[in-house]
């Protein structure tokens, strides 16, 4: 809910769940809203093949909604300047990686990727959301930034 009190004046709203089949008439008003990243699962989520967390949490909820709405692009806001070749916050050797696409990312075989792997996994095959954008919240001015197109944090993008 933080970006919707720092988005709130620009008359960007926030929807609940139980919103979600309106969301096309508050895109074709505002060209933009905020929401929960857990998907509404009623609409789309399978069962897990084993326990009970869902495989669609947060970022791939996200995703899913890009995908579906063919967004102009999908923008992560992590705590972490994108994607790296092992978890910065306990390697001090991992390597910022800015741009791979889903190929090298797979040859790569890394233990830990700063979104969901089931976004990677339904980008494979995506028909409109082909790349995604990972960038640091905590950096001021990096959404800005990627809102202009410029290629800050890390942008993974579809063979």
């Amino acid at each position: 809910r933080m970006l919707h009190y720092l988005l709130a004046k620009h008359g960007i709203p926030f929807i609940e769940p139980v919103q979600f089949p309106q969301l096309p008439l508050y895109l074709a008003e505002r060209n933009a809203v905020i929401f929960f990243g857990m998907p509404p699962y009623t609409f789309w989520q399978q069962n897990p093949a084993i326990g009970r967390i869902p495989p669609h949490r947060t970022d791939t909820g996200c995703y899913l909604i890009s995908e579906v709405f063919g967004t102009r692009s999908m923008i992560y806001i992590k705590d972490e300047d994108g994607l790296y070749t092992a978890d910065p916050k306990k390697d001090k050797h991992a390597k910022f990686i800015p741009k791979v696409t889903l190929s090298e990312l797979k040859q790569m075989d890394l233990d830990d990727v700063v979104v969901e792997r089931a976004v990677l996994e339904l980008m494979e095959h995506a028909q409109s959301r082909r790349s995604i954008q990972i960038i640091n919240g905590l950096v001021k001015g990096n959404l800005t930034k990627a809102l202009e197109g410029e290629e800050v944090g890390t942008i993974i993008t579809a063979d």
